[in-house]
């Protein structure tokens, strides 16, 4: 028997189509599908991250999925998980709150922006022993050990020319990530991310890496709001303030399509 389920495809962190981070969302309201199947629905999309939402009391729990395994955080698919409940299928809702293995993550819809409640994941600076200068071609000036892992390059032009070796970020310890970040021209930071062991060579936006990287950013530039870029090829805008252990991560996303996915 062929059972139909919704997606949604959005680009989160973006004001216009084809820019920002696409993600799929699947609402599933029978409850949680089989990990194997919901596995295989993300490869299928083969995009950075698909979420799915059950109903839970009032709220929602949500789980992501890369192409190829389980993440326990995800700010984008987050995003795009609030925008199709706002816009879609409970129009009009602005608050927004969702379980996951990170705890409770709220999304609130602020006029054209949806601002994410998140953890903040700080990390501890740690000494390259040359695995990090040789994955990204060049020497960082600091290394700071997280969830996420991330070198400190002198500037934005630096970020931008790095040709990352994804062989050796499979073989780093952080589950074969990296982040790394500068001061922006025209932006508090920018940032890029590559993430080979989850089966993205470099994701367009992440929203999750700016619950590790606002906290060394705001104690660095000293100031608790701060404008960041992702400068991918796509590329992405965020609003990010520092609230203690929480973090505000705000961007916009828009609709790309709607439809049905058809399994057995």
């Amino acid at each position: 028997m062929t059972r139909e389920i919704d997606i949604y495809q959005v680009d989160a962190f973006a004001d216009r189509l084809f820019a920002g981070n696409p993600a799929a969302v699947c609402p599933l309201p029978d409850g949680w599908l089989p990990d194997e199947l919901m596995q295989s629905i993300a490869s299928e999309n083969n995009l950075s991250e698909t979420a799915f939402i059950i109903k839970s009391g009032e709220d929602h729990a949500i789980r992501w999925f890369t192409p190829t395994r389980e993440v326990d955080l995800c700010g984008h698919a987050t995003l795009a998980s609030g925008y199709v409940l706002s816009s879609i299928l409970e129009p009009g809702r602005d608050n927004m709150r969702f379980d996951s293995r990170s705890g409770p993550l709220g999304v609130a819809k602020d006029g054209e922006w949806f601002v994410l409640d998140f953890p903040t994941q700080p990390g501890r600076q740690v000494e390259d022993d040359g695995q990090i200068r040789a994955a990204i071609g060049q020497e960082p000036l600091e290394v700071w050990a997280a969830p996420k892992w991330f070198a400190v390059l002198p500037d934005e032009a630096a970020v931008l020319a790095c040709r990352p070796d994804l062989d050796k970020i499979m073989k780093l310890g952080d589950n074969g990530t990296l982040l790394i970040t500068a001061p922006g021209d025209e932006c508090d930071f920018v940032s890029r991310y590559f993430a080979p062991g989850g089966g993205i060579p470099e994701d367009p936006v992440t929203g999750s890496a700016h619950s590790v990287l606002t906290p060394y950013w705001a104690e660095r530039l000293g100031k608790t709001k701060l404008l960041a870029r992702q400068v991918s090829q796509r590329g992405g805008l965020l609003k990010v303030e520092l609230l203690g252990d929480r973090v505000l991560i705000a961007g916009q996303a828009v609709l790309y399509m709607c439809g049905k996915i058809a399994v057995s």
